[in-house]
């Protein structure tokens, strides 16, 4: 076993532990000290909770790297498809690790917080990842699909206002609704014609051939399922926030109308 493979070993493992350590402990005490309503919780949500704590997190690390490695790292910046991807499989082997981690806490707590789109798209993201991680290739691709990580805050920070019971038409929780569905759009949705743009454009070139028909295959059917998903979300999380708008326009007109006979 060489010394990159262990490095990559060490750090999934490293990053399961962490955020077993974060979903088991950490998130139970920081959460009842950041967040008072915390305890009033029932175990369900609790559960839940620190599932979501965990995301954040992850989120927060590999998109920060991501955008590092996306703008910054040359090798694969140059060459999208065969590129070194030394440190790109940091940023996709803290990825499996959570996703390693939370694919067992679904399991565990599969009556409570069990969802089967959960795990195709953690199966379908880890048999990808691990082809990026063994073969060393797509480093680039591998790297830009984790930066849809970034509307992931924004998804757990809703189910956080709704646990806590805020009011749904609160500035906060507007806000939130509102940044939510931009940011999931510009971050899965918006690039999906520009994604399968670079695949049309590499497609039957040497580089492309040289990966071989089971990564060509895996890279665009891992792809394919990943965006129907996204797609599928960016559709009721759109509906939920032309609702809330639309209802927030209702009350507007109610409230000018009732304003206009006082006057």
């Amino acid at each position: 076993m060489d010394t990159n493979t262990k490095l990559v070993i060490s750090i999934i493992c490293t990053s399961f532990f962490t955020f077993q350590l974060l979903f088991h402990f950490v998130s139970y005490w920081l959460s009842a000290k950041i967040s008072p309503g915390f305890n009033s919780l029932s175990f369900k949500k609790k559960i839940e909770w620190n599932s979501r704590v965990a995301s954040t997190c992850h989120s927060l690390v590999v998109v920060g790297f991501g955008l590092y490695l996306f703008f910054f790292d040359e090798a694969t910046i140059i060459d999208p498809l065969w590129g070194d991807p030394s440190l790109v499989k940091m940023n996709i082997a803290i990825t499996s690790g959570y996703l390693i981690s939370d694919l067992l806490i679904l399991i565990l707590y599969w009556k409570m917080i069990g969802d089967k789109f959960y795990i195709i798209h953690h199966c379908v993201s880890l048999y990808a990842y691990y082809l990026i991680l063994k073969e060393g290739v797509l480093a680039y691709i591998g790297n830009f699909r984790l930066l849809a990580e970034l509307s992931s805050p924004f998804v757990n920070q809703r189910w956080f206002f709704e646990a806590l019971k805020y009011p749904k038409f609160s500035k906060a929780n507007i806000i939130n609704g509102i940044l939510m569905t931009v940011v999931f759009f510009i971050a899965r949705i918006a690039p999906i014609p520009r994604f399968y743009g670079f695949i049309y454009s590499v497609y039957g070139t040497e580089p492309f051939i040289r990966l071989g028909c089971l990564i060509q295959s895996s890279w665009i059917a891992t792809c394919v399922v990943l965006d129907m998903m996204n797609v599928m979300w960016m559709i009721k999380i759109s509906r939920g926030c032309i609702k809330v708008l639309s209802l927030i326009g209702q009350g507007d007109a109610k409230n000018s109308l009732q304003n206009g006979k006082l006057d």
